[in-house]
């Protein structure tokens, strides 16, 4: 939800909203346009100066600052930013993992799901998909949707075509259109995938 007009913001979020480095919110783009339509071109939110594009070491700064004080949101995406090596971080991804953990414990739907592909992917720790299942489902249980649609794959893998198309099902209602392309392309006898249709 865009902490501004309080509705909801359609999935892909990313697409339809920007994410505000000041502040952490997610802010949909009815609401930024309508701040500079009147002339704000600071953060929508808090009101804050938005640093200059390309200029890593404000947003780090901004980072570092947040996760001093506690922010999931914060720990989570400094967490992101080990792992991809952004923001002129080296690529650290056991840092990662312990971020996402920390962000997790702060309540993080996000770093449950972030926690839950680490596991699946097994790049930093080995890979357990009895382990990513349990994050992916503790996130889906929270209403992450991304998190109900890799529960769906998963089903789909181990023959439970009931739950998965259950899990599909239920992403789909919630706006994720690839959980609604995978329930179109399923033969109805069986539920065999026509083709794999997997992960965020």
């Amino acid at each position: 939800f865009c902490p501004i007009c309080t509705l909801p913001i359609p999935l892909q979020m990313n697409e339809h909203s920007s994410f505000m480095t000041c502040c952490m919110k997610q802010i949909c783009l009815g609401c930024v346009l309508t701040a500079q339509k009147r002339g704000m071109f600071d953060c929508a939110f808090c009101r804050t100066p938005t640093p200059i594009a390309g200029n890593d070491a404000d947003v780090l700064t901004t980072f570092q600052t947040r996760v001093a004080k506690k922010d999931p949101q914060a720990i989570l995406y400094l967490g992101r930013a080990y792992y991809h090596g952004t923001f002129g971080l080296q690529k650290d991804t056991r840092r990662a993992f312990q971020l996402y953990t920390e962000a997790a414990e702060l309540g993080s739907v996000d770093a449950l799901f972030s926690l839950g592909n680490a596991y699946e992917d097994g790049v930093v720790v080995g890979q357990d998909m009895a382990k990513a299942a349990e994050f992916w489902t503790k996130a889906a249980m929270q209403g992450h949707v991304p998190a109900r649609a890799n529960l769906g794959w998963l089903e789909g893998q181990k023959g439970n075509h009931d739950r998965a198309a259950r899990h599909f099902l239920i992403s789909a209602k919630m706006g994720h259109k690839r959980s609604l392309e995978t329930i179109k392309n399923c033969s109805w006898q069986g539920l065999q995938p026509k083709s794999s249709t997997r992960r965020h």
